[in-house]
């Protein structure tokens, strides 16, 4: 009997920090439709003629600033040890892989593996807790691209999201318990940023989205895939969970590109708001990432702390990402066995 497919996909990460792989991480990360979702035309003009080749020294640069020697990028760091952890859990009945949805190893590559395998039923993991058609949605098209060559088809089904899932709640909530959430002047859930106009197309009755203030505040049947709206809730099942009071948190989104409006609140403007206000001490969430990356350890911990001691702060805490919990290996291994 053949054992059951299991594939963990994240988001990527250049092959070593060097202008050129990163320039090669960028152009295919960029030039997906569905992450700059504009005209092939347009989008081949701002990609490969304007971010791609200004952007690429300066990333390289970022990305040195936190590559190890021994283990690489802390993506890819972390994505493997929760690979190997959930294979060790999971068991011999089970065959479990790691792919990056841009570069590698690749979803092509990690599939043929299942292939050769004869592996009949496979799942698939996008490593998102909420679903982005950016992110998620750009994971099913690459999968069901692959699986659409080959001649036989084996059975195969996605986690959607799981921005609600108990056991991720409450690695997130363990991680920033050593930190003394209750010290702080005020919380960060810091997540991710999508332009406005891919929240638009996600709502199919075209009556919600951004027609009212608060649209995401409540997750309901007409948002219910909405990235905001989950990120919302995700923000508050933590807040939950710590006892945060509302008034002592800030949802906000992180890593604009371009001049067209993104999801709102800017964290970059959040954190000079809180300068000005007086805060001192904020602590950050990302929950957003299962593993910290670029955005977390250089964005949070070096860019957003400069600002914010620029403006008058002290100091910036960042709560680790899920990566090598345990709990978060059960959470895994929950969406693979069921309850």
């Amino acid at each position: 009997m053949s054992k059951k497919g299991v594939l963990l996909i994240n988001l990527g990460t250049p092959d070593s920090p060097s202008t050129a792989d990163v320039r090669k991480y960028l152009n295919e990360f960029l030039m997906d439709p569905r992450v700059i979702d504009v005209n092939p035309v347009l989008r081949t003009f701002l990609v490969k003629g304007l971010i791609v080749p200004f952007r690429s020294p300066k990333s390289a640069k970022l990305y040195r600033e936190i590559w190890s020697d021994k283990t690489g990028s802390p993506l890819m760091h972390y994505s493997i040890l929760q690979r190997d952890l959930l294979r060790e859990s999971l068991g011999d009945g089970y065959q479990v892989e790691l792919a990056m949805r841009y570069q590698s190893p690749s979803i092509q590559s990690v599939l043929d593996k299942f292939k050769e395998a004869l592996v009949d039923d496979i799942l698939v993991i996008p490593l998102f807790p909420q679903y982005a058609s950016a992110s998620t949605g750009s994971v099913y098209d690459k999968v069901m691209e692959v699986i659409g060559t080959w001649p036989t088809k084996p059975n195969i089904s996605f986690i959607n999201s799981f921005h609600d899932d108990d056991l991720m709640i409450a690695t997130f909530a363990d991680n920033a318990r050593k930190y003394k959430p209750e010290t702080y002047d005020h919380i960060l859930f810091s997540f991710h940023g999508l332009p406005q106009r891919q929240l638009i197309k996600a709502d199919h009755t075209h009556s919600h989205c951004l027609k009212a203030a608060g649209c995401c505040d409540t997750l309901t049947d007409v948002n219910k895939n909405c990235y905001s709206a989950q990120s919302h809730h995700t923000a508050k099942l933590i807040a939950a969970e710590l006892g945060i009071p509302k008034e002592k948190y800030t949802i906000c989104f992180q890593s604009r590109l371009g001049s067209d409006p993104w999801v709102q609140p800017y964290t970059s403007e959040v954190v000079a708001k809180l300068a000005a206000e007086g805060k001192k001490r904020v602590l950050v969430f990302c929950p957003a990432f299962v593993a910290d990356c670029l955005e977390t350890v250089y964005e949070v911990t070096v860019e957003y702390h400069e600002e914010f001691k620029a403006g008058g702060g002290e100091h910036m805490q960042l709560v680790e990402s899920l990566n090598d919990s345990p709990t978060f290996i059960k959470s895994l291994k929950r969406m693979v066995v069921g309850a």
